[in-house]
Formats: structure tokens, C-alpha cells, sequence
């Protein structure tokens, strides 16, 4: 019996672990994010219901094409509690990317989310990378009504390899996934990561480090 129960105290430690993993599931119709309380939780506070209005649950913006004149050529238009207070608490959002002709939105991450994509204007190369130690790289070119989905945590990116602009809607298990972009990330951390280090685990020279931080 004694070993009964101690299996069974396991298993709940490991399930409840594993459970708390993702975002909780809301215990209210909604909870409108609240920007102007000084309360800090894990999220963001709750407005006060009966203030609640449709526009807290509206957004307009995605039929924009967004500026692209930048070094990658791409651009990420969020719709994350900031823009949309009414997804609080519901476990989603969504973005919209413009894609210059070879524009490239680089390899990152989101860290707390699976991303699921929907090409609707364009040619896209997309592809993401398993975990260790396989490193598999899974890649596809995607045309108009095209869908694909990145799981949480991995590498992945998008280049537009077509001759126009390229368009796609992303939505995000998670109403904050985080971005980390691996170049950023790593060669313009502040303050910057020792270049020996970077040197060491590329395997390069510390002059190639200091180029790359110097871009960052």
C-alpha cells in the first residue's frame, strides 16, 4: 500500500509539473488586460468587467502591408495583449509578415508557443531545426493557401524566395510566446557574451566574433 501511494504521489508530481508547463486555462468568460494597473502578475491584470466594451476585443491593422525597408527585408506586425487586451488569459495571438522579394524573417524561437502559418500572398521557403542531438533540418516551400507549423521551442524561420511580396497570418498557442532571434541574441547580447566564448563554440577566429558583434 505504502508503495501504492508513493507511486501515485510521483505521478502527480510529474503530471502537475508537467501541466504547469502551459498557460493556465482562464477561470472567467474573459479577462480584458488592464495596461494602466500597477499590479504585477504573471501576465496581465484584469480590467473591470463591467467596463468591458466590443473594442477591447477588436483589432484593425492586418490589411496593412508592413515596412519592409529594413537589412532582412521582412517585418512582424503583432497582435499580442498590447494590441488585442481581450486575448488575455486565452492562451492565443497571431501575426501578420511582409516579406520584401528574398526578405528573411530569421531563425529564432518562441519560446512558450507552437506557431501554425498560412501563406497568403507569395513563395516561401520555411524550415526548422529538431532539438539535440539529431539537428534535423525540415524544410518546405509553401505557395498561396499554403499551412505549416513550427513546434514550440524550435528554430525556425521564412524567406521569400519568389519575385513580388510575400504575405502570411501566423496564430501562437500562447498570448506572449517571446521571440529569440539567434543572431541577435547571441552576437548582440548586452553586454556582449566574452568573444572567446563565441570563438571557442563556432569555432572561429575572435576576429570574425568581433565582426559579427559589431553588426549587432
Amino acid at each position: 500500500m505504502l508503495n501504492q501511494l508513493i507511486l501515485f504521489s510521483l505521478l502527480v508530481l510529474t503530471f502537475g509539473c508537467l501541466a504547469l508547463a502551459y498557460e493556465p486555462k482562464p477561470l472567467q468568460d474573459f479577462c480584458v488586460a488592464d495596461p494602466n494597473s500597477s499590479v504585477k502578475v504573471n501576465g496581465v491584470t484584469c480590467k473591470n468587467p463591467m467596463q468591458v466594451q466590443a473594442d477591447d476585443f477588436f483589432f484593425s491593422g492586418l490589411h496593412l502591408r508592413g515596412n519592409t525597408s529594413n537589412p532582412l527585408g521582412s517585418r512582424v506586425t503583432p497582435v499580442f495583449a498590447t494590441q488585442l487586451p481581450g486575448i488575455n488569459t486565452l492562451g492565443i495571438s497571431m501575426v501578420r509578415i511582409d516579406y520584401a522579394p528574398w526578405g528573411l524573417n530569421p531563425p529564432h524561437t518562441h519560446p512558450r508557443a507552437t506557431e501554425i502559418l498560412t501563406v497568403l500572398e507569395g513563395s516561401l521557403q520555411v524550415g526548422f531545426v529538431t532539438s539535440n542531438p539529431g539537428n534535423r533540418f525540415i524544410t518546405k516551400v509553401l505557395q498561396k493557401g499554403d499551412v505549416f507549423v513550427f513546434p514550440v521551442g524550435l528554430v525556425h524561420f521564412q524567406r521569400n524566395i519568389g519575385k513580388g511580396y510575400a504575405v502570411v497570418i501566423a496564430a501562437l498557442s500562447s498570448q506572449n510566446p517571446g521571440a529569440i532571434t539567434i543572431a541577435n541574441s547571441v552576437f548582440g547580447a548586452n553586454p556582449p557574451i566574452p568573444r572567446d566564448i563565441l570563438a571557442k563554440a563556432f569555432q572561429v577566429d575572435t576576429s570574425v566574433v568581433d565582426q559579427l558583434q559589431a553588426k549587432f
